[in-house]
């Protein structure tokens, strides 16, 4: 079986250089595609990239993409913006004779946002700095490619465990309809009896039925009684749905419509039995069918 489900989960882990990360890759049921991302600040430039990989990737499924990235440790963590330091010591200088201003501490000007920063950004700016950069986010990429692959694999391995069950739905289905079709009540003696049987209660009613009425409603009798053509129908859904579990690609939607197809069948075969077991095989067919829509929600 070639089908997919839409659940699977995948998580890789990739290193460069001392930095490390960790891909995390979650997909549950949706009705069309749906790429949500987590980013650790800084990242944002790869969204591009990775919505346009998940989307050539899936046809349907909610994904949930998470990244975390841990930088090299350095031996000099940090420095001081001595600059900006240099400018609040001058402002603290000029405003010290002010009135009711508590004198500045150091730790107070430390605290400003900028004075202390990630020795990291030294070479941030550098040519190798860039460099380094940009062979790290390749190398990112690289690796989220993988985990779409790791995912792509767990959704083919769900969706094999759920053909299995799909095609024991569909057995199911086809031995129903086989026993309606084969019934004592659909031979063709029974239903001459049917058919005799509603004539004569017509005509204890009303005795003086005009023929052309009476062949009206005969005609309608007739109608009611055959349920021939939705069993054939039937038949032509069950090796079409054979068909689509068989095939490549996402087929969730048109299984998904296959049932509302099913039921509709299944529905007028219920309502146009006039035999209790033929009517009790026709409630069983609707349970398995709707057994079987309930699985076809998980495929692609």
């Amino acid at each position: 079986m070639a089908i997919s489900s839409m659940t699977g989960f995948a998580r890789v882990e990739g290193a460069l250089a001392g930095d490390s990360w960790c891909w995390e890759l979650k997909s549950v049921n949706g009705r069309g595609l749906e790429v949500r991302m987590r980013l650790p600040s800084g990242f944002e430039r790869l969204e591009r990239d990775i919505r346009a990989s998940a989307s050539g990737r899936f046809a349907r499924g909610s994904i949930n993409i998470q990244l975390q990235y841990q930088p090299a440790a350095t031996e000099t963590g940090y420095r001081i913006n001595r600059a900006l330091l240099q400018t609040l010591l001058d402002l603290v200088a000029e405003h010290e004779s002010a009135p009711n201003l508590a004198p500045a501490r150091l730790d107070g000007l430390l605290a400003v946002r900028g004075v202390v920063e990630a020795a990291e950004n030294d070479a941030g700016d550098s040519d190798a700095g860039v460099e380094a950069g940009e062979a790290r986010l390749a190398a990112m990429l690289a690796d989220f490619n993988v985990a779409l692959d790791r995912l792509a694999e767990a959704r083919r391995e769900e969706g094999a465990r759920l053909a299995e069950a799909l095609g024991q739905h569909v057995d199911e289905i086809a031995l129903l309809v086989a026993q309606v079709r084969n019934h004592a009540s659909r031979t063709p003696e029974a239903l001459r009896q049917r058919l005799r049987d509603q004539i004569a209660a017509l005509l204890d009613a009303n005795a003086a039925l005009p023929e052309e009425r009476l062949a009206q409603e005969l005609a309608m009798l007739a109608t009611k009684a055959d349920i021939a053509e939705e069993l054939d129908r039937l038949d032509t859904h069950i090796a079409a749905a054979r068909d689509l579990l068989g095939k490549d690609g996402p087929n969730g939607r048109r299984l998904d419509f296959l049932c509302q197809e099913f039921n509709r069948e299944a529905n007028t075969v219920c309502s146009k039995a006039f035999d209790g077991e033929v009517t009790r095989i026709g409630l069983e067919l609707k349970v398995t069918i709707d057994r079987f829509r309930e699985q076809i929600q998980n495929i692609e």
